[in-house]
C-alpha cells in the first residue's frame, strides 16, 4: 500500500515540467441548459472565449490547466447533471486540448465525478476534481455525498485508470456538520483510502487560503500529492509553497482579482515568476 502511493505522488509529478506545478482554470461561460446560457452566441462563443484564456494561461507560463463549468449557477447535484453538460464540456476541452499543449484536468460543478472522469477520458486529460470523494456535506445545492465508491468502479469500467482523481476534502462553500465527529486529519485520511491520487486542501470560499499549519498536519499523515484548491497568491506564495506539492489558482489571476473577469496574463506572468523563485 505504502509503495502505491509513492507511485501515484510519482505518477502526478511525471505529468508536468514542474516539481511544484501551478494550474489555471478556465472557467467556461454558462452552458446549455443553464439558466444564463447565451442561445445567442451558442457554443462557439463559449469554445472562443475558452481557448482564448487557455492561450493567456500559456503566455503566462502556467504548467496545467483546469477546466470547469464554474457558471452554471445554481449548480445541480451529480445524478442531475445532464447530456448536454457533458456535451458542452467535451467541446470545449478538446478544443483547448488542441489549442495549447499543457497538462489538463476536468471539474463539473457540483461533484459530477463520472461526468469529468468521463470528458477527461475523452479528450486525454490527465486528472479530474472531485469535491467529496469520501464521506459527505451540505451545499447550497443540498446534500453532496461520496463520489469514490461509483467513481473508482466506472474508471476501471472505462479502462481510465491514467485519469487520476484529485479529491477534496473540508471543501469550500459547504457545511461539514454531518461530520464535525471526524478531524481534519481523519478526513484527509479517507480521500487517500478512498483511492484519491491527490489530495486537495482549501481555505473557506474562493478566494480565500488554508492555514499552513493545517497543511503541515496533513502532510504528515498522508503520502499521496497535497494541492491548495483556493486562495495561493503572490503575497502568501512564499508561505505556503514550500509544503505543497502544487496549486490550482483561479481568482488570482483574473483581472482586478475578480472571479467573473478574463485572465490577465500579466497577473500569471508575475505570479509564475515568484513561484519559480521559490521552488
Amino acid at each position: 500500500m505504502k509503495e502505491e502511493k509513492q507511485m501515484k505522488k510519482q505518477n502526478f509529478i511525471e505529468k508536468f515540467t514542474s516539481s511544484k506545478p501551478i494550474i489555471g482554470m478556465v472557467h467556461l461561460k454558462p452552458l446549455p441548459g443553464s439558466p444564463e446560457y447565451d442561445g445567442a452566441g451558442g457554443m462557439k462563443k463559449i469554445i472562443d472565449h475558452a481557448v482564448e484564456e487557455a492561450k493567456r494561461l500559456r503566455d503566462g507560463g502556467i504548467d496545467g490547466i483546469q477546466i470547469e463549468n464554474q457558471f452554471d449557477r445554481p449548480f445541480l447535484k451529480a445524478r442531475d447533471i445532464g447530456m448536454e453538460t457533458v456535451a458542452a464540456v467535451t467541446a470545449a476541452a478538446g478544443a483547448v486540448k488542441a489549442a495549447v499543449d499543457l497538462p489538463l484536468g476536468i471539474n463539473i460543478h457540483l461533484n459530477g465525478v463520472n461526468q469529468a472522469i468521463a470528458i477527461a477520458h475523452a479528450v486525454g486529460a490527465e486528472w479530474i476534481r472531485a469535491f467529496e470523494l469520501a464521506n459527505a456535506y451540505v451545499s447550497n445545492s443540498g446534500i453532496v455525498e461520496a463520489a469514490g465508491p461509483e467513481a473508482l468502479r466506472f474508471r476501471a469500467a472505462l479502462h481510465a485508470e491514467q485519469v487520476m482523481i484529485c479529491g477534496d476534502f473540508h471543501v469550500k462553500h459547504g457545511s461539514h456538520q454531518l461530520i464535525a465527529d471526524r478531524s481534519l486529519q481523519e478526513q484527509a485520511s479517507d480521500v487517500e483510502e478512498s483511492g484519491g491520487d491527490a489530495l486537495i486542501i482549501t481555505g473557506t470560499k474562493t478566494g480565500s487560503a488554508p492555514d499552513r499549519g493545517d497543511v503541515e498536519m496533513i502532510r504528515s499523515i498522508v503520502a499521496i500529492p497535497i494541492l491548495i484548491g483556493s486562495g495561493l497568491s503572490y503575497e502568501n506564495a512564499e508561505q505556503l509553497i514550500p509544503v505543497i506539492d502544487g496549486a490550482i489558482v483561479g481568482s488570482s489571476f483574473k483581472i482586478d482579482g475578480r472571479l467573473e473577469n478574463d485572465t490577465d496574463p500579466a497577473r500569471v506572468r508575475k505570479f509564475m515568476d515568484r513561484v519559480r523563485q521559490l521552488v
